[in-house]
């Protein structure tokens, strides 16, 4: 039986609540779909919550000769995966955004539980979305569809959390996963590799789309696109669009910022304000050594703020690293405006571990 479910069949409170279960546990639902109408009403975007179903879809797509823009998220949207969605409006005759909320990438002590989970308020914020292309005046573009799969469809052998208690097939990229935050995570980037290989497969998209808020993620699928000799994304055809911040304090969207309180909200920025100062060292023609010091400077700074506000920040990274092999800049390297470098780091705020990350120099080619 097909399972594809629009927010208008889901806000009858049978069918709300179930979509609302398949989300939270992943579960396969099943009981009689609507129909399936392709319109641009903000209430038809069909929800896909089997694999076989949206199969179906996707070979309607191909049949009829349609471009599909991919964007994979594990939900608790925000402005920053709208950017993403938007993007492959442009670019895209059909966008299909994935919600899963990947429990390969979790290492044991991590957030799984806890993470957001906000179906409701996703689909209404996909259900605003639109794009009218300038040379077709008549035809407005639509998110088209939304692939929420189930734990069982992804791993059909299970999955724990404990990567040596793990059975079944996984992906690593072996050489460029233990750099960055694969230190802090060293099992985060096989989990996500594996995860995104079985969404590809899955949607086959035309093109792909990335936030550069997560760059290390983004240039090892691209590599590992590349390595797979992947023709759905193509290397050229996964893209990396830049980080949406805070028009207020520059502090880069992400799902994990619902985390913080209000006292906490205030020393968020401090992750977004060290690294600027790293960046106004590295242009003044400072070695790695001294922008990383600068960048520290500012740190320290904020933590004997948050130490009389009451709110903990730890210092986990700042680094300087190549966008190729992801290894350490050396110190004897100064400014280059056509040599790029990935400038990254984390620290935790309260229980919250942000990430952020700044492309110094050329990041043409990086940014597709």
């Amino acid at each position: 039986m097909s399972t594809i479910i629009t927010p208008a069949t889901a806000s009858t409170p049978s069918h709300r609540a179930a979509l609302l279960a398949a989300e939270a546990a992943n579960s396969t639902l099943e009981f009689p779909p609507p129909p399936h109408t392709m319109a641009t009403a903000s209430n038809l975007i069909p929800v896909f919550t089997d694999l076989r179903s949206f199969r179906e879809w996707r070979t309607k797509a191909f049949r009829d000769g349609k471009s599909v823009g991919f964007v994979p998220t594990m939900g608790a949207l925000h402005e920053g995966h709208m950017s993403l969605v938007h993007r492959s409006l442009q670019d895209n005759d059909l966008t299909v955004l994935s919600i899963f909320v990947n429990p390969a990438q979790f290492a044991p002590h991590e957030d799984l539980s806890t993470y957001p989970r906000t179906l409701d308020s996703d689909l209404a914020m996909l259900s605003e979305a639109s794009f009218t292309p300038p040379a077709t005046p008549q035809t407005t573009r639509t998110p088209s569809a939304v692939f929420l799969p189930s734990v069982r469809d992804m791993y059909p052998s299970g999955i724990v959390q404990d990567v040596e208690n793990q059975k079944g097939t996984f992906v690593e990229v072996k050489g460029y996963g233990h750099q960055m935050e694969g230190k802090s995570r060293p099992s985060f980037f096989r989990g996500v590799a594996t995860v995104v290989t079985k969404l590809f497969n899955s949607v086959q998209p035309s093109n792909a789309y990335f936030g550069q808020k997560d760059i290390q993620q983004a240039l090892l699928l691209r590599r590992m696109v590349r390595d797979l000799l992947l023709a759905h994304p193509t290397p050229e055809s996964l893209h990396v669009v830049p980080t949406y911040r805070s028009t207020k304090d520059g502090l880069a969207l992400s799902s994990r910022n619902a985390y913080l309180s209000v006292e906490e909200r205030k020393l968020a920025p401090t992750l977004y304000n060290a690294l600027t100062e790293a960046q106004r060292a590295w242009e003044e023609g400072c070695p790695r050594s001294e922008c990383l010091r600068r960048a520290r400077e500012v740190v320290d700074h904020a933590m004997k703020e948050g130490d009389r506000a009451g709110v903990l920040i730890r210092f986990d990274y700042i680094e300087m690293n190549d966008p190729e092999t992801f290894g350490l800049i050396e110190e004897g390297l100064t400014f280059n405006s056509e040599r790029p470098v990935v400038l990254s780091g984390a620290l935790w705020v309260g229980k919250t571990r942000l990430i952020d990350n700044f492309l110094l120099g050329d990041s043409s080619r990086l940014l597709i």
